[in-house]
């Protein structure tokens, strides 16, 4: 069936009918109903195909994530979609598992589809990445990290500075012996920053000396957390707080002290990072920094929206902030 078909059968034109599906707004109700009821009982499908090559836009933008197992990540994502979606862009979404070499073949398979726009979670890439996206000359917002140097548009908060706020937090209440558990995996930048901000702080503050237990291959997991909390009574015996570099070790940790008969935070104090769903109804609640995953997504859209119009932006690098949330594992 094509256009010409649906049109005949609903009374139309076959521009009216290209109308409805793409600008319905500029359509009488009657006449969409209408055009609508032919599309069903034809069992018409769009060649949207052929329309990208006669207008050399796909309604298509791209967005690639470190992990799908993360609802951090998830609240990007829905944020991106609310944006898109009701102006007539389709998501394709692709993860990359902290992998830059995956990322590149994620970045190569999608330019391949002719995307108006791309979402990068990160600012961190291969060359041959930065060459491809430079190459396609296609808008492009790099979210989640903060930096002086990025490839169009960055939206994002700094890692450092919120490690900064953690210790300060710590400090404030009477912790001197902190301990930094993180992942330090190869594509994990984020976690590599807070880690950086950690060290800053134990300087700034004079704290005696870095306690680091590095989680290097260890999978996000609340066993890994678990696990962790392990090494930080063997290795470091008068810890009196531990930053984990997520949520999710966080709470592993937590739960183990818990079924331990540790008291947290009277024996050890806990925090996380990310303000995962679950933090707040752990018991105790648990200490973390909410970095605002959704207006990440909304504000890095909005952003990539108005440059794949040709619209003027205000500003192509945005901070969107964060916020620690004290809680009673600290």
């Amino acid at each position: 069936m094509t256009m010409t078909d649906v049109a005949t059968r609903a009374g139309v034109s076959a521009q009216t009918v290209s109308r409805v599906l793409r600008q319905p707004e500029l359509v009488g109700d009657e006449v969409s109903r209408r055009v609508r009821e032919a599309i069903l009982e034809l069992q018409y499908v769009p060649n949207f195909a052929a329309s990208q090559m006669a207008s050399n836009r796909s309604g298509i933008v791209a967005a690639i994530i470190p992990t799908i197992s993360a609802s951090i990540f998830a609240d990007t994502v829905q944020a991106l979609s609310d944006v898109f979606v009701p102006e007539g862009y389709q998501l394709l979404l692709g993860n990359n598992e902290y992998d830059l070499e995956k990322e590149e073949e994620l970045v190569r398979s999608f330019l391949g589809r002719g995307p108006d726009g791309l979402v990068l979670s990160s600012t961190h890439h291969t060359e041959a990445t930065r060459a491809l996206i430079l190459g396609a000359k296609i808008p492009v917002v790099e979210t989640w990290d903060w930096e002086e140097t990025y490839l169009d548009l960055m939206v994002g908060h700094s890692n450092v500075k919120a490690a900064r706020v953690v210790m300060d937090h710590f400090v404030s209440r009477g912790y001197r012996r902190i301990v930094f558990a993180g992942v330090t995996n190869a594509g994990d930048f984020r976690a590599k920053a807070r880690l950086t901000g950690y060290r800053a702080a134990v300087k700034a503050l004079e704290l005696d000396r870095e306690r680091v237990l590095t989680l290097t291959g260890k999978p996000l997991s609340m066993a890994s957390g678990a696990e962790t909390m392990n090494r930080v009574f063997a290795e470091f015996p008068d810890a009196d707080a531990v930053f984990f570099s997520s949520d999710v070790f966080a709470a592993g940790a937590l739960l183990h002290c818990v079924r331990l008969g540790v008291s947290v935070p009277g024996d050890i104090a806990i925090a996380g990072f990310g303000d995962f769903d679950f933090s707040a109804h752990l018991v105790p609640s648990l200490t973390t920094v909410s970095v605002h995953a959704g207006d990440i997504g909304r504000t890095a859209a909005n952003l990539l929206l108005a440059r794949m119009r040709g619209e003027a932006v205000a500003s192509s690098r945005i901070d969107v902030g964060f916020e620690l949330v004290p809680r009673e594992s600290s």
